[in-house]
């Protein structure tokens, strides 16, 4: 056997992959392994397992006078350091956190201080904190008096259009429920269709889809322009 091997060195306070002689003595890998371990070399149990994932024990160097070849070390075994009197040496301790005594707080007092998580995101609004957006109406459904053939008037910025509705339903261009308003006025956007999609049929530029929500049905008649001055000319 010659060369070096890739073995893996695993002790109750380190995992870490090494490169061991063969020709080394056990004594004098003991020496080397202390340095890894923190383990006494006097108080080394090494065992040699199959692989990391097959921990099946392979053989025990009890010999400190054999070379560690003798045991038939291969590429990516494990040697397993034991330590024989854990207690002299607080071997495995480094590593048991149930020994560490651990800083504990009420759920009100913690509620009390400023340095904390919990008051940065009170103080930034952050997760549970944050503003809740006001939810958009679904529009799944409108009011009885609401129906193709109804006259109605539409609210908008600029002034109140009135018109009779041509359809209410669901389409292909937005959810929930839209109304089609074919005005008296052309004052919409379309002829009745949106995207290819013929809803209903009106003059271009006469047809829109409004949300029920700025749609109010009842009796609006045709609005008659006053075409007649009073003088003159």
């Amino acid at each position: 056997m010659s060369g070096t091997l890739n073995i893996w060195v695993k002790s109750p306070d380190t995992h870490s992959e090494r490169r061991i002689d063969p020709h080394l003595t056990v004594e004098q890998l003991k020496r080397k392994l202390e340095l890894i371990t923190g383990i006494p070399a006097g108080n080394q149990v090494i065992t040699l397992l199959e692989s990391e994932s097959d921990p099946r024990v392979v053989a025990t160097l009890d010999d400190d006078t054999k070379k560690v070849g003798f045991y038939g070390l291969r590429d990516w075994q494990v040697l397993k350091v034991d330590d024989s009197n854990p207690s002299a040496t607080f071997t495995g301790q480094l590593t048991d956190i149930s020994q560490v005594d651990k800083f504990e707080i009420s759920e009100a007092e913690y509620a009390k201080r400023t340095d904390s998580v919990l008051a940065y995101k009170q103080r930034n609004k952050v997760g549970r904190f944050a503003e809740k957006a006001e939810a958009e109406p679904t529009y799944e459904s409108v009011d009885e008096s609401i129906k193709v053939g109804a006259r109605c008037e539409v609210e908008s910025s600029e002034l109140k259009k009135r018109g009779t509705i041509r359809f209410v339903g669901s389409t292909q261009f937005g959810k929930g429920i839209w109304v089609g308003i074919e005005y008296d006025e052309p004052f919409g956007k379309n002829d009745g269709s949106v995207q290819g999609v013929r809803y209903f049929s009106c003059l271009d530029k006469y047809g829109a889809f409004v949300r029920s929500d700025r749609v109010t049905a009842g009796e609006f008649p045709v609005e008659e322009l006053d075409l007649e001055d009073d003088e003159e000319m």
